[in-house]
């Protein structure tokens, strides 16, 4: 077998990819074995890969693989989400650069342009993805705005609406002004800034009395419609039944009474704007008071604004706190930091504006799809999410669907007249046309109609995808939805439960009766050293394909598995992808160590015949703990059981064990034992390092196409003998004493030691006196001669000083460390001997500690039988 000195990342990642690729290894279709189905979440069309997009399809790829090489047939079904503010964003931004407004342009003409952008950069973030090595069905790929899914997602609208539980309501929303559309709670972040509180007059109507009112946006005053006080509040219950004068309006309003406002807080007086807060919305509704909306759509004062209509609402601020301190109208205004919702998409600060938007209710649909995740029918892990799915599960609004965009579903609802119920919902104009003659008795013409304008929430297309991508809504009955739903695993990230798991679930259940997926595994958030989120803008998040150029995509897969614990945020560093590509050239030094012994027809000796018989049972017994691990959804202890076994096991015990003697040959059936053992170790790694463990697959010897390891079957779970391991784990710590021994008194590997032990055998004794270079062990036996002694367990091993050493210097080193261990004994002989450490402390820590005393005191008889023979 011909290999190269070193492994060439580069040469062979695109190699494997295209043979993948060619020979259809990522396909499927539906057969006789049981599937096992993953659905991509989508990334945004608009999106590139970013450190997030690695960690989550990293794993989502080791669940794929493994699956399919252990008999599944495994689908992981790609796509991208339309993503309605993102896209329309750039879109704009786009039209603009070339002197075009999106205002000036039909929606015909807009979408065109949508549509050629998504063309030229939609597909970017998956062609990415191959580079990570993702094993992804290509030939299945999907997009939200295309044809077939955007008929499912009408679809859906209109049967829910033909159920009852979507309605068009008016309703407070939280408006972005620079994206021009409502969004939902879940897509407003809170941010700490610094602003002023003012103070305000507002004078009591016919009087030179005033109440003193606070707000951190005085901008609103010209939507005042009422002055709030608790009814309970005596400071102000001459008040009662009184109005005020709103501060540069002029406008009189009422002083209401509520049990809302907070006594203690502020000045005990609230004023009233219901078009501009959602908890004033509320108190408008409850108190039916007038509503007046001061802003336009850009976040400028309107024509209630007054002699500063049209201008920004931050821009007038403090010219609005200019003038009401030159009518004697400001009592002060004091430095105030308070929390600003500001839009998860454009960072635009977030004004509440009441419209009339559509809504789908939660009432019936959120219930079922909390008790299947109380109940496990539904698993998460880490299970701690329960809890937070739970509580927003509970406390959950409706979902506000529409949003005031052009890029997504348009909603298939078509008014006919001017009235506010002249409409009706229908998949398209055409069936618009006969369910308004059936419904309304109204025969009308497709000139007569209008569509709604507003799009509909892209989450609206998203929570159908698990159905969605298999064309289920439109053909219940294919074979495809019958075969690969439910999906089996779903890897995301804790922040979008609500957005996407929660409403997954509860689109499932409506339309198929059941749940969308058995298991949800929540992965942390990639951090940087300073545990900052990754972002653009904080200039902290490195390119992942420059890291996959400079460590291969096999060391970063490693590197990002190797620190993501399950659930836990990973923090980032460099030095993991240098780790994992350390791993990758480990392994292929391994298998050019063993491709260069020449094997010979000679029977095993008893070393080998030993060493071989203890990693077959730590091959078995470390399958058993991937396997409970993959179960728990621990990937990352998963990979490092593998990585031990590799590094450790394998390569630093095993061929170290059964290596030839200088200008010898290995037993043909060491090596043949040797490279079933690497080919099954390989089978185990493959999920996670893929490229790299093809192409050693394929050197080993050639393969037909069906015999890629793509889809070698891995090893079953097979018995293994605890005993076994254990007593070569004994013979490692025997060796590693001996090691330990010659390194501390510069005594070179090539003189031979002998042994003395209290033990009556060893078990793995051809394997230590290989690796340790014994010619002699005396069992039973204790020497009379100067000795270097250590314990192993129980088991007291000696051996027999070098004659060229130093015997007062030994002797020194033996009375310090002596000294240093009885120094530790009373340390330890305090502790145990105080009655309140030992009556309060867990039965397991003074266990601890009556361990450390028993070591201490066999080390230091043993040192000072030592001091004796010297």
């Amino acid at each position: 077998m011909q290999i190269s000195e070193k492994y060439n990342p580069q040469e062979t990642e695109q190699k494997w990819y295209n043979f993948w690729m060619e020979n259809k290894f990522f396909h499927s279709e539906p057969n006789e074995k049981p599937p096992y189905t993953v659905v991509i979440p989508p990334p945004n069309v608009t999106g590139i890969l970013h450190m997030g997009h690695m960690l989550n399809n990293t794993i989502q790829d080791v669940l794929v693989r493994r699956a399919r090489m252990q008999g599944f047939n495994a689908c992981w079904i790609p796509g991208t989400d339309h993503a309605s503010i993102a896209t329309e964003a750039k879109v704009v931004a786009k039209l603009k650069s070339e002197g075009v407004n999106k205002s000036d342009i039909t929606r015909e003409e807009f979408l065109k342009h949508a549509w050629e952008w998504t063309d030229k950069y939609g597909g970017t973030i998956l062609e990415q993805l191959k580079k990570l090595g993702c094993s992804c069905d290509w030939d299945r790929t999907r997009f939200t705005m295309e044809e077939k899914l955007s008929q499912q997602v009408i679809k859906s609208f209109v049967d829910l609406y033909n159920k009852g539980v979507i309605y068009r309501g008016y309703r407070m929303v939280n408006w972005d002004p620079e994206a021009k559309t409502n969004i939902s709670d879940e897509e407003v972040i809170f941010k700490e800034q610094n602003g002023k509180l003012y103070f305000l007059k507002y004078k009591i109507e016919g009087s030179e009395e005033f109440l003193s009112v606070a707000t951190t946006r005085p901008e609103t005053i010209f939507g005042d419609t009422a002055v709030c006080i608790n009814p309970n509040d005596e400071r102000y219950a001459h008040l009662k039944g009184k109005n005020v004068i709103v501060p540069i309006v002029g406008r009189v309003i009422p002083i209401i009474e509520d049990e809302y406002v907070d006594i203690e807080f502020g000045t005990g007086a609230l004023k009233i704007t219901p078009a501009h807060d959602t908890n004033d919305y509320e108190i408008g509704q409850k108190h039916q008071l007038k509503m007046i909306d001061a802003l336009d759509d850009d976040g400028n004062l309107n024509e209630h604004g007054l002699h500063y209509a049209g201008q920004n609402r931050f821009d007038v601020r403090k010219q609005i706190a200019k003038e009401l301190q030159e009518k004697d109208l400001l009592l002060k205004a004091e430095d105030y930091v308070n929390k600003v919702g500001t839009s998860e998409r454009t960072g635009a600060v977030i004004e509440p504006k009441v419209s009339v938007q559509w809504f789908l209710k939660m009432s019936e649909m959120a219930p079922p799809a909390l008790e299947v995740v109380m109940n496990d029918e539904v698993k998460f892990y880490p299970e701690k999410f329960k809890n937070t799915y739970k509580h927003w599960m509970e406390n959950i609004r409706d979902w506000n669907i529409s949003r005031q965009l052009w890029w997504g579903q348009q909603i298939p609802a078509f008014y006919y007249g001017d009235g506010e119920n002249d409409f009706v919902v229908a998949e398209d104009k055409y069936q618009a046309l006969v369910v308004l003659e059936e419904q309304k008795g109204i025969i009308a013409t497709l000139e007569d109609l209008r569509q709604d304008e507003d799009a509909l929430d892209t989450w609206f297309s998203s929570w159908l995808w698990p159905m969605s991508v298999f064309d289920g809504l439109l053909d219940p009955e294919n074979k495809d939805i019958n075969y690969y739903y439910p999906t089996s695993d779903l890897v995301t990230g804790p922040d979008i439960i609500f957005f996407w798991v929660a409403r997954m679930i509860m689109a499932g259940l409506e339309y198929k009766k059941e749940v969308p997926f058995k298991n949800v595994y929540f992965t942390g958030i990639v951090r940087d050293s300073q545990r900052r989120k990754m972002s653009k803008s904080l200039g902290n998040s490195p390119d992942p394909l420059e890291l996959i150029s400079e460590f291969g995509a096999d060391g970063v897969r490693v590197g990002i598995l190797l620190s993501s614990a399950a659930g836990n945020d990973l923090l980032f560093d460099k030095d993991l992808m240098l780790q994992g590509r350390n791993f990758a050239t480990k392994i292929w030094n391994a298998f050019r160590l063993i491709n260069m012994w020449n094997h010979e027809d000679k029977p095993a000796n008893t070393a080998d015949k030993q060493t071989i018989e203890w990693f077959e049972s730590k091959l078995n017994k470390t399958i058993a703990e991937i396997n409970d691990q993959f179960g728990k959804f621990r990937i990352s202890d998963a990979l490092h059981l593998i990585y031990k076994l590799i590094w450790d096991d394998f390569c630093g015990w095993y061929l170290e064990a059964i290596k030839p003697n200088y200008g010898e040959g290995i037993s043909k059936e060491v090596y043949d034992q040797t490279i079933y053992f690497f080919e099954e170790l390989m089978k185990l790694l493959h999920p996670f390092m893929p490229f790299l463990t093809e192409e050693l697959w394929q050197t080993i010897s050639e393969r037909s196409i069906e015999e890629a390891l793509i889809i070698a079957q891995q090893k079953k779970e097979e018995s293994f003998n605890e005993d076994i391991i254990k007593n070569f784990e004994t013979a490692e710590d025997i060796i590693s004493g001996i090691r330990n021994y010659r390194q501390t008194k510069g005594i070179s590997p090539r003189e031979a030691v002998e042994v003395y032990t209290g033990a009556s055998e060893f078990a793995n004794e051809a394997v230590i006196r290989k690796l340790a270079n014994v010619t002699e062990i005396h069992f039973g036996e204790k020497t009379a001669k100067p000795s270097f002694t250590f314990l192993v367990g129980a088991t007291e091993v000696s051996i027999p000083l070098s004659e060229n050493l130093d015997l007062a210097e030994e002797k020194k080193k033996t009375e310090e460390e002596v000294a240093y261990l009885k120094g530790f004994l009373i340390s330890v002989d305090k502790k145990l001997s105080n009655e309140k450490f030992v009556a309060n402390a867990k039965p397991e820590v003074v266990e601890i500690e009556r361990q450390k005393q028993k070591d201490a005191q066999d080390k230091i008889a043993i040192l000072e039988e030592k001091l004796k023979s010297l």
